[in-house]
């Protein structure tokens, strides 16, 4: 069985409507109803059915998307997951034809890697300080009760006849006087057939088992940031372990959000602490700590903590405290509030409309 999606033709971000229609066309010209006698259509039909319960599963699908064949082989083997009970071949998964055997040649590998997506949340300051960092997930790698042979224990491997052990075979194609070699499709390169297959993964020597790995997380990380562990991810024969990816995501702060190396808060005062200044006391992401708000700030002024930011990655140091000032408008006054706040209005030569003036009075003036 080949590439699903390729199978069906259809991309990767194909809707499931999508899919059951590019099934439905296909198994249609396939069918062997249709075609009696054809053995390469009733191949081609079975490839289709198996590849439509793949996609039209979600739960499989998913697991397709994130570890590819080894995942598929592990998930069959395992007798039980999202795959159970779909007729699906490890070995007949790997990538086909003379342009893969070429690339082969040269040594440009091609198919799956093991790579494994891990999303890791963080709080705020565990992103702006660093942190250690414990994350779980699913890899594929050998099955615990045969060590990665696939045979039962107490019995043994016979010696592959078709690539006589070395898991590789030689051949020619097409046009193109050179020999390229390719993973034994009989063996699907290990070399050496198994006999009485391990009741844990079936023969297949892989299993999905549930991993943990403590990182450490820099300070400084943004939301939607990566990094690379190499060597933790899944199994794949032939190869060295894949890589394990963390991507970062960022939980928002009641108070703060960044904005490069700065953070941003904003901060409430009165009247009165506007206009004559004021030391108050504000939040940092260290704590509390005080800012000192000189006389007749403005309203959406913004006020400087040098220092008191995020910890810079590259050249050091931390960014800065970035605080915009909100002021608060006094609302229920008493009559002897209003009264003050008239006077004072009239002191500074402003000008107060009362407040028992009806909405039409204002209505005729400012159309007079």
């Amino acid at each position: 069985m080949k590439d699903p999606y390729e199978l069906l033709g259809v991309p990767k971000t194909a809707s499931e409507a999508d899919i059951k229609a590019a099934f439905r066309r296909l198994a249609k010209e396939h069918h062997p109803d249709r075609n009696p006698g054809d053995e390469a259509a009733a191949r081609r039909f079975k490839e289709l059915n198996a590849a439509h319960q793949i996609l039209s599963d979600p739960e499989k699908r998913a697991v397709y998307d994130r570890f590819g064949a080894a995942g598929l082989g592990a998930a069959r083997a395992g007798g039980a997951g999202p795959f159970q009970g779909v007729p699906i071949d490890l070995g007949e998964l790997n990538i086909d034809g003379l342009f893969a055997d070429m690339l082969d040649a040269l040594g440009i590998r091609v198919g799956e890697r093991g790579d494994v997506r891990v999303e890791v949340e963080l709080d705020f300051t565990e992103a702006a300080f660093g942190c250690k960092k414990t994350v779980a997930f699913d890899r594929i790698a050998a099955c615990a009760r045969c060590d990665g042979s696939g045979a039962a224990r107490g019995t043994d491997l016979t010696t592959c006849s078709s690539c006589n052990g070395r898991g590789r075979v030689r051949l020619q194609q097409g046009v193109f006087p050179i020999a390229v070699e390719r993973a034994c499709s009989r063996c699907n390169g290990r070399g050496s057939i198994v006999k009485t297959p391990c009741e844990g993964c079936s023969g297949v020597g892989l299993a999905t088992v549930r991993a943990e790995l403590e990182v450490d997380v820099p300070p400084g990380v943004e939301t939607d940031s990566k990094r690379k562990i190499e060597g933790q991810g899944s199994v794949v024969r032939g190869r060295r372990p894949g890589d394990v990816e963390l991507l970062v995501h960022v939980r928002p702060h009641a108070l703060f959000r960044r904005v490069g190396d700065n953070v941003v808060c904003t901060l409430p005062i009165t009247f009165a602490q506007a206009a004559l200044g004021d030391e108050i006391e504000i939040p940092t992401l260290e704590g509390k700590g005080t800012l000192r708000v000189p006389p007749g700030t403005q309203p959406g002024a913004t006020l400087r903590i040098r220092g008191k930011g995020i910890p810079k990655r590259v050249v050091g140091g931390r960014g800065d405290q970035l605080v915009e000032i909100q002021v608060e408008i006094p609302v229920d006054l008493t009559e002897r509030q209003k009264a003050l706040v008239m006077d004072l209005a009239k002191e500074l030569g402003e000008s107060v409309q009362p407040q028992r003036r009806t909405f039409s009075e204002k209505l005729r003036d400012l159309f007079s």
